[in-house]
């Protein structure tokens, strides 16, 4: 029988395609939202900004996190937060996974 609560390897729980960003949302609730992201080598998320603090947790791999002009390298097992309303940027500087949980509320 299949529990309704299983456990999830996060790192297990994406794959890498070359040449590509992928995404896959977890859980999105009025109160935020919980993503997997598996970035290339090289991949970005271009600057852009969110209404909502966000904190990124990387899973495997390393990467430049740009925030208001600010860049921070950021390695696995490290987490950084991106306050609302603030220019942000990330660069994959290798294969990395990582997680983001968006605070709405």
């Amino acid at each position: 029988m299949e529990s309704t609560y299983p456990v999830i390897n996060l790192a297990e729980a994406i794959a890498y395609q070359d040449d590509a960003v992928v995404s896959k949302t977890l859980v999105n609730k009025d109160a935020g939202i919980v993503t997997l992201f598996a970035f290339d080598g090289g991949q970005e998320l271009s600057e852009h900004t969110s209404p909502y603090d966000a904190m990124v947790y990387l899973l495997e791999g390393s990467m430049d996190i740009i925030i208001s002009g600010q860049p921070r390298r950021v390695h696995e097992g490290e987490m950084i937060i991106m306050p609302a309303n603030e220019p942000h940027a990330l660069v994959a500087l290798e294969k990395c996974k990582m997680l983001l949980v968006m605070i709405k509320a």
